[in-house]
């Protein structure tokens, strides 16, 4: 059972993670502007598996993995990696960044709902409205100058489809850590995921190699190295461990903070303009967070609990 200082700890650790991705939205989008995205892709998960997998071998030791691990390991793989990273890299090159956040913000709640229902994960009226907050602050960040709002086009479609097998894919590594290492679970799908990637990458950019050779620069290694291991090795190892501890649903919710620490990372080395809208969004997002995962119900039950505690003594 997780202690109160241990769940304080895990919080602040994913916020850690939250940072990073929202610095890797500034990384991904020199690199992406820089190489074909789906190889770009299949290379940087590649080195972040091989990275996560030195840290398994160094630290702990794989260990044998049952059928129904496998399982679990393959479908976080298919939908966490390659079908993600797939609809991810094809969609953005077919709608707007804007439309493409405001999907992905729907995340979190696609998470919870599909925790609720694969899981059993339990949904509180608080927890609902806690969700009902973040989207509101993540829609005031995403849509301000937006003018694509609400047009559906296929580049859209794709995002949606990213954004599903995604929270479909935290269903499966809650269920896998329920009796595997999560850094040894996070290493295989990124090395199963990676393969998968070049293999679509291949369909959908054949002459990429050669790209990648021609387009090669110092400093386009170092941004890609910071993304692939700080961002998505570090990150993931981190954010699946969490949601080991945590729970699917409730680690979840902390991605409505990526929008908002790319908006910042963006307005810092990209100079991008950040608007007091922006700012009240956050605003919201903080109090979707406190309430989305289950903070403030706990401090409720708490204060109830002690409440009756003070009732029977006096009573």
């Amino acid at each position: 059972m997780e202690t109160k200082s241990s769940n304080v700890s895990t919080y602040l650790l994913v916020m850690v993670v939250m940072i990073a991705w929202g610095l890797n939205v500034v990384f991904l989008k020199i690199l992406v502007e820089a190489f074909p995205p789906v190889t770009m892709t299949a290379f940087r998960i590649l080195t972040a598996g091989v990275v996560v997998g030195l840290v398994v071998l160094c630290f702990s030791k794989f260990k044998k993995v049952t059928k129904s691990e496998w399982k679990n390991i393959g479908l976080g793989a298919l939908f966490g990696v390659v079908g993600h990273h797939a609809f991810l890299s094809q969609g953005l090159s077919l709608t707007t960044a804007s439309n493409a956040v405001l999907i992905l913000a729907l995340l979190p709640l696609t998470t919870s709902l599909l925790a609720a229902m694969m899981l059993k994960d339990k949904l509180s009226p608080l927890r609902i409205i806690g969700i009902i907050f973040a989207l509101i602050g993540v829609s005031l960040i995403i849509l301000m100058g937006s003018s694509q709002f609400g047009k559906i086009e296929i580049g859209d479609l794709f995002i949606l489809m990213a954004m599903f097998v995604q929270a479909l894919s935290f269903i499966y590594i809650k269920r896998g850590t329920n009796t595997l290492d999560s850094k040894q679970m996070t290493a295989m799908m990124l090395l199963i995921g990676s393969v998968g990637l070049f293999l679509v990458s291949f369909f959908f950019e054949p002459q990429s190699m050669s790209v990648m050779y021609e387009s090669i620069t110092w400093f386009l290694l170092a941004v890609f190295l910071c993304s692939a291991i700080g961002a998505t090795a570090i990150g993931h190892i981190l954010y699946n461990e969490a949601i080991h501890k945590l729970g699917a649903g409730e680690t979840a919710i902390f991605n409505n903070f990526v929008p908002f620490f790319g908006l910042v990372f963006s307005a810092l080395f990209l100079g991008e303009e950040i608007r007091f809208i922006q700012l009240f969004g956050f605003v919201f997002i903080i109090i979707g967070v406190l309430f989305g995962t289950g903070y403030v119900d706990e401090k409720r039950r708490k204060r109830l609990a002690k409440k009756q505690q003070v009732f029977e003594k006096t009573g």
